[in-house]
């Protein structure tokens, strides 16, 4: 029997560990499965154990095993790939994964919307020339874009001439049921050093590259456990993520001296549970779109420190749910941890706040809702264009 569903075609560089990768993950498991089918494509790798995180069985995963360097060597593949399984929407995902529209577009599929996300770290808020002419060209073969943040649909707007009609802004969302707060004090993390209850937990999760920078992070968790006063000595820091810095993270805290005061938990399938087993969470990120993690950690009551870079100052409201600090510095960074530290009711506070501000306006289920009404209608458009013409 031929499966009359359209095939949403989801295009990413990797399919691994991380907040873009993470919505996917939550926009296939949450979407109707009578509304469409999914295939994830990556053009360098989709780890198996990742994959393992979405619960539907009619979902494909391709992994391109892209060499470095400029994708147009893979174009003979994609164009293979897209007139075989001839795909509805191909929604691509970050610059990376840009210039498959054209492959996309020669193939006929007939709605190609192309996601923003947030910066690398090798471009920063947009400001690099070459990228944003290498998004202009592109954009005739995007039907429709999407960005995550007030800041990059600006940018498409005025930077890369994206029409507004042509723009949809749609925030990520987190499922409250699954990250939530705790009844009373931290959960017990399995595997954790920090587990006495008269500790505080500082905490971030995420992958360990230069972009997220918890190398600022060590460097500032290191001064505020002089800053903090005597709430100092009971401070411990929790790294959950693997990746290539590690070693240069490691490094920094044995220069630091602070090595029985952190812990690197590695890569976590439970991150859940790791916030629940936090007393304060930081994203201390060098460039952000729409984070994940910080909404993560505001629907499991926590405090946030953030890095002000990207939109997540459309997500932690200062004084309210938590603090925004300048990107790499510390001392900064530091200040803020060591007056979490030494105030318990203002991180009850500020994590109640938060998390009600997620509650309010970051469901998963309102982020599903969105990217099912945009799908619905470019198809509709694109049959009524092909119809017309």
């Amino acid at each position: 029997m031929v499966d009359e569903r359209p095939l949403v075609m989801h295009l990413v560089f990797s399919f691994d560990v991380g907040g873009l990768e993470n919505g996917i993950v939550n926009l296939i498991n949450r979407m109707d499965p009578a509304l469409f089918r999914h295939m994830v494509v990556a053009l360098s790798h989709c780890s198996p154990d990742f994959c393992s995180r979405i619960m539907r069985e009619d979902v494909e995963f391709v992994s391109l095993e892209k060499a470095p360097g400029h994708g147009v060597k893979l174009y003979p593949k994609l164009f293979r790939l897209f007139t075989h399984h001839r795909p509805s929407i191909l929604h691509s995902r970050n610059l990376a994964a840009l210039e498959a529209v054209v492959p996309a577009w020669a193939a006929g599929v007939p709605v190609r919307i192309h996601g923003e996300h947030g910066w690398d770290v090798s471009d920063p808020g947009g400001t690099r020339v070459k990228y944003r002419l290498m998004r202009r060209l592109y954009r005739p073969f995007v039907s429709h874009y999407v960005a995550l943040s007030v800041q990059l649909a600006d940018y498409l707007v005025e930077r890369v001439h994206v029409p507004e009609s042509g723009l949809t802004r749609i925030c990520n969302g987190v499922d409250t049921s699954l990250f939530h707060a705790t009844m009373g004090g931290r959960d017990l993390l399995e595997g954790s050093p920090f587990n006495a209850s008269d500790l505080i937990v500082v905490g971030t999760v995420g992958r360990l590259q230069a972009v997220k920078d918890q190398v600022t992070l060590v460097q500032a968790f290191a001064l505020s456990c002089s800053l903090a006063g005597a709430a100092g000595k009971r401070l411990r820091l929790c790294i959950a993520g693997d990746g290539p810095l590690r070693g240069q993270i490691e490094a920094e805290i044995v220069r630091a001296g602070i090595g029985k005061q952190v812990w690197l938990a590695g890569a976590r399938s439970d991150v859940p549970r790791v916030m629940r087993g936090l007393d304060l969470f930081v994203l201390p990120s060098r460039a952000e779109g729409i984070s994940n993690t910080i909404l993560e950690a505001m629907a499991s009551g926590l405090a946030v420190i953030a890095t002000d870079v990207g939109g997540s100052a459309e997500l932690v409201q200062p004084g309210k749910t938590g603090a925004l600090v300048p990107a790499e510095n510390p001392a900064a960074m530091s200040e803020a941890i060591a007056r979490y530290a030494g105030d318990a009711e203002l991180r009850r506070a500020h994590g109640l706040a938060g998390r009600q501000r997620v509650e309010s306006e970051f469901s998963v289920d309102a982020m599903v809702a969105r990217y099912v009404s945009l799908y619905q209608s470019q198809l509709e458009a694109a049959a009524t264009h092909g119809a017309a013409a």
